[in-house]
């Protein structure tokens, strides 16, 4: 079992930067791949940033050069750097660890971006 707390959503405006934390516990950290993904009202659930245990990422094209994704397994936590924001980035952020399918995810953190 993991326990995901997120946390850094909020209000920015566009062109602003937010940093989003998801802090693990319960489980060991180090042996999961991690995701971010997001989802917007009416939409369905995409993946925006994943990086593995060997720390290889990959990222949605709409977020490639603007979003950051990393980990510190010494503090149990996955990072998403976002940059250069846009307004279709506004959506519910969730953490995600072990996959899609059979993962744990987190209960969402907020963020919109808008003037």
């Amino acid at each position: 079992q993991v326990q995901l707390v997120e946390s850094g959503g909020g209000l920015v405006q566009p062109g602003g930067s937010l940093r989003l934390s998801c802090a693990a516990s319960g489980s060991s950290f180090s042996i999961y791949n991690m995701g971010w993904y997001r989802q917007a009202p009416g939409l369905q659930r995409e993946l925006v940033a994943a990086i593995t245990i060997r720390s290889i990422t990959n990222y949605a094209d709409s977020v490639k050069g603007r979003f950051t994704i990393s980990r510190d397994n010494a503090k149990n936590t996955v990072y998403l750097q976002m940059n250069s924001l846009k307004p279709e980035d506004t959506a519910v952020y969730y953490c995600n660890a072990g996959g899609r399918i059979l993962g744990y995810w987190g209960q969402g953190t907020q963020v919109t971006v808008s003037s």
